[in-house]
C-alpha cells in the first residue's frame, strides 16, 4: 500500500527585514514541493525566486513521474538562462546593481521513491525512525571549507562568508549546476524544506524536536525562528508519509 502525504507550509519575512524574497510551491498532486530563496544582497531577488517557483508550476500534471524530473531540469535551466540574460540587460541598462539570482530546493515524491534537486544552500532535510538526515550539501563557501577541512562545522555559522553562495540560478555565465539525490519513501518519513533564514536560526536538534511533535510543523518551525529573532526570511515546508 502506498502511504498518503499530508504537508505544511509557511513563510514570514523575519524578525528584521521587511521584505520576503523567498517563494515557495505545493502541487501534492504531482508530488511536488519546491522553495526558491532570493540571493541575499542582490537586487531582483525576489522577482529571481518568482520567476523560479512560476516557471516550475508549468508542469504537467500528464507526465509520468520519471519524466517530471527530466522536465524540472528542463524548466529550471530554462529560467537560469533568462535569468542570467535579463539581469545582464538591467545591469547594462543601471536597472540593478547586481545580477537576478535564487537558490532553489525541489522535492519529487511519487508513491515508492523520492528525488532531490537543488542549488544553492536552501536544504532539504529527512526525519527517518529519530535520525535527521540532511539530504542536500550546501553550495557555499563555508562549506567548501569544512569539506576541505580549513574551518569545523560548528564554525560555519558565525563566518564572515557564511552567507556567501557558490552556485544559484541566474548566477554566472555558464550553465546551470544541479544536484540530485534519491532514495525510497517509507512509512512514517517526514521532509523539510527550507530556505536559510531557518537553518542559520535553529541548529539540527531543535529542527528534529519540532518535526517530531507533529501538527502544524512548519508553522512551528518558522515560529521558533521568529523567537530567536531571525535575521533572514525564513521558509519552510514539511511533508509527512503515513
Amino acid at each position: 500500500m502506498s502511504p498518503s502525504v499530508r504537508y505544511t507550509a509557511t513563510s514570514h519575512p523575519g524578525a528584521v527585514r521587511n521584505d520576503n524574497q523567498d517563494a515557495m510551491l505545493c502541487r501534492p498532486e504531482l508530488g511536488l514541493y519546491v522553495i526558491a530563496d532570493g540571493a541575499g544582497g542582490h537586487q531582483g531577488g525576489r522577482e529571481a525566486a518568482a520567476r523560479v517557483v512560476a516557471g516550475i508550476a508549468s508542469i504537467s500534471l500528464d507526465l509520468k513521474p520519471a519524466e517530471r524530473l527530466a522536465n524540472l531540469r528542463r524548466q529550471l535551466e530554462a529560467v537560469h538562462e533568462s535569468l542570467v540574460q535579463d539581469g545582464k540587460a538591467r545591469q547594462q541598462s543601471r536597472e540593478l546593481a547586481q545580477g537576478m539570482a535564487s537558490t532553489v530546493v525541489v522535492l519529487l515524491l511519487d508513491a515508492e521513491f523520492f528525488a532531490c534537486l537543488w542549488t544553492g544552500d536552501s536544504r532539504i532535510y529527512l526525519l527517518r525512525d529519530g535520525e535527521l538526515i540532511q539530504l542536500t550539501h550546501d553550495h557555499s563557501v563555508v562549506q567548501e571549507l569544512v569539506d576541505a577541512g580549513m574551518i569545523e562545522a560548528w564554525q560555519a555559522e558565525g563566518h564572515r562568508q557564511a552567507n556567501v553562495i557558490t552556485h544559484a540560478i541566474g548566477a554566472g555565465d555558464g550553465s546551470l549546476r544541479l544536484d540530485k539525490r534519491v532514495g525510497q519513501v517509507m512509512p512514517y518519513d517526514r521532509f523539510l524544506l527550507c530556505s536559510d533564514g531557518l537553518t542559520k536560526t535553529l541548529d539540527d536538534a531543535s529542527i528534529r524536536a519540532v518535526l517530531e511533535q507533529g501538527g502544524d510543523a512548519a508553522a512551528s518551525l518558522v515560529d521558533a525562528a521568529l523567537r530567536l529573532k531571525a535575521r533572514d526570511n525564513v521558509t519552510a515546508i514539511v511533508v509527512s508519509t503515513d
